[in-house]
């Protein structure tokens, strides 16, 4: 399900920090999108989104998992006598969970996501998850957020899910002391080496939200340090700064540089010397550097365009830039937000031209002129690029794919050299 939200036509402006800003058609996937990821997180929950068969359609595609597999997420269908207002979406919504949960007893926590339909008829989902929970405490928990498309971007579900899980985040105990709080899903295998990096640099209260199992949720309170894992989780960042927690400032952890400043930030925060610091981190960066070199030789000059899809374009302009050597044409975002990513701004090459928004028209005819080696882009655009003779890379791939850490620094540098590859492959 392809958003195609046309503005009013409003040109593109240059704010005064120099960023582009652009509002004019956009094209994108919604937050539905981030259950496919979600769902593997958290082990005993389901997403049971709220919406049409085009729902439905859209994250079973994207899934790439067949129904009969029972997976942990299903599209309660919106008929067109619920549209009509014929019968009472309520009745149906509670007739269709308990159904699930007589089915499914090992769920322990239920999402209701909302899709541009039901929040088009407004539907009060939060109403039905209050009621629902009362109804099935304490065997099961039932949450709710928004997965619509409407002025949004799809990383933004996974924003919108965390962020309603804070509040049911249990009060830590200050006798407890200091604990880190890692914010953004991660792989499994990507979240155990990042648990045993700051084991080894001293920090051994860490907990990492999503958790794996409902019944781990990590307890938070005014000593709670939280470092984002990803770039686009506004609201959560700021649902836990309302509950108490500090945000520690720091770049991302894409690359062997990024993720050595993203662990050296949370080491500062808990009082850990930078020699210990050095010495726990070198050789990681090391062998991380070492991975890059190959990828460096195949991608060093090479002119990459990103356009705005998953807003994690800032973060991997720095690694491509820094790290790999690449050229930035343009660095397009969604939504920039200044605070969080100020870290990274500061370490982008002098110049380079960043844009906010999105005017897919404009992008276009500056991509087309500027006729980089390389595209990062979402699906929509990508195939007619590709007819047109660009190399492209889907920028939802970089979502779906363990990227952060050290030890995944070459597979980061790969997902950017194999497009190149196929393209030298294809040349006749």
């Amino acid at each position: 399900m392809t958003i195609h939200a046309q503005a009013c036509a409003v040109p593109s402006t240059s704010s005064p920090d120099g960023v582009l800003r652009q509002r004019g058609q956009r094209e994108v996937f919604c937050g539905l999108t981030g259950i496919v990821w979600l769902h593997r997180k958290i082990q005993d929950a389901f997403f049971l989104v709220v919406g049409s068969r085009t729902c439905a359609h859209l994250i079973q595609s994207a899934a790439g998992v067949m129904i009969f597999a029972e997976p942990r997420f299903a599209t309660a269908i919106m008929e067109e006598r619920d549209l009509a207002g014929l019968v009472d979406a309520n009745d149906e919504l509670d007739r269709i969970v308990a159904q699930l949960l007589a089915r499914r007893p090992d769920i322990k926590l239920l999402f209701l996501v909302g899709s541009c339909p039901s929040e088009v008829i407004k539907l009060d989902l939060s109403r039905a998850a209050l009621r629902l929970s009362q109804r099935f405490a304490p065997g099961v928990r039932v949450l709710n957020y928004s997965g619509s498309g409407i002025e949004t971007t799809f990383t933004q579900g996974e924003d919108a899910c965390l962020a309603s899980l804070v509040p049911v985040l249990p009060v830590a105990d200050r006798a407890s002391g200091p604990s880190l709080l890692v914010v953004g899903a991660l792989a499994d295998v990507v979240e155990d080496q990042f648990r045993r990096i700051f084991v080894s640099l001293g920090i051994d209260q860490v907990a990492f939200l999503p958790p794996r199992r409902s019944s781990e949720l990590p307890a938070i309170g005014l000593e709670t340090r939280v470092l984002l894992a990803q770039p686009f989780l506004g609201d959560t960042a700021r649902a836990l700064e309302e509950r108490g927690c500090r945000r520690i400032a720091a770049p991302f952890p894409l690359g062997g540089e990024g993720t050595a400043l993203w662990l050296a930030a949370a080491a500062d925060a808990f009082g850990v010397s930078r020699a210990h610091v050095d010495r726990t981190l070198a050789p990681l960066q090391a062998r991380a550097e070492r991975a890059l070199a190959r990828y460096r030789a195949q991608l060093a000059g090479r002119r990459v365009f990103l356009f705005p899809d998953s807003q994690i374009e800032i973060p991997l302009a720095r690694f491509l830039a820094r790290e790999i050597g690449m050229e930035l044409v343009e660095v397009g975002t969604p939504y920039l937000h200044r605070e969080h990513l100020a870290s990274e701004l500061k370490l982008l090459p002098q110049g380079v031209l960043l844009s906010e928004g999105q005017d897919v028209e404009r992008q276009l005819d500056r991509c087309r002129a500027a006729r980089p080696d390389l595209v990062v882009c979402g699906l929509g655009l990508a195939n007619p690029l590709e007819a047109e003779g660009l190399t492209t890379k889907w920028s939802i791939e970089l979502i779906f794919t363990p990227i952060q850490g050290f030890e995944q620094a070459g597979d980061l540098a790969e997902l950017f050299a194999r497009p190149l590859l196929r393209q030298t492959r294809l040349a006749v």
